[in-house]
């Protein structure tokens, strides 16, 4: 499985990579709308957001569009050593900083930090999405840990271009399933874990 799961990668990287900037920014436009016009990131009063880098879809104007809001913003930090995601809210963007492998995080302080059991909507970052929900991250497993140790799970939003959308992407047993996938065409509600 691991060898496939490396072969999706390379495949959906490169086509994720060879999208021209004028497309890619209509596509990112598109996503953004579509994200922050469902119901579950409406009624969301915290939403936990990550700072794109690379190829990924423009994260900056939905981190944008919930600060105007007034949602509690929260985005995550890398903890290389303990292996986990550490959550702080953000205030301004300008609260971002390049932290692990060059993806901006915040740069805030201790009082800052957020427990991840009191956040209502996550959007979930990755490589490759299926139509039931699974989802191929970037091997790390820091999002699966994060919400494999959740008690109550929050509503789970991946985004993505719709070259990220996949046949099938295989999961094992501590993958999580993430409730929607937001693409430049359309929403895709899924399974879930359910």
């Amino acid at each position: 499985m691991t060898n496939n799961k490396w072969q999706i990668r390379a495949g959906v990287i490169r086509k994720r990579d060879s999208i021209p900037s004028n497309i890619r920014r209509a596509k990112d436009r598109m996503i953004a709308e579509r994200l922050t016009g469902m119901k579950e990131y409406i009624d969301a009063d915290s939403v936990m957001l990550f700072a794109s880098f690379r190829s990924e879809v423009n994260t900056l104007p939905i981190i944008e569009d919930a600060l105007r809001g007034n949602k509690k913003v929260v985005l995550p930090k890398v903890d290389r050593e303990r292996k986990e995601l550490e959550l702080y809210l953000i205030k301004s963007v300008n609260e971002l900083t390049p932290g692990y492998m060059g993806i901006p995080e915040p740069a805030v302080t201790g009082e800052r930090k957020f427990l991840p059991g009191e956040i209502d909507f996550i959007m979930v970052p990755g490589l490759a999405f299926d139509e039931n929900g699974g989802r191929l991250g970037y091997g790390g497993g820091y999002y699966d840990r994060l919400l494999g140790g959740l008690k109550k799970m929050p509503q789970t939003v991946a985004i993505a271009y719709e070259e990220q959308i996949v046949d099938d992407v295989p999961v094992s047993g501590h993958d999580i399933r993430v409730d929607a996938v937001v693409t430049d065409r359309r929403i895709i509600k899924t399974a879930g874990d359910e």
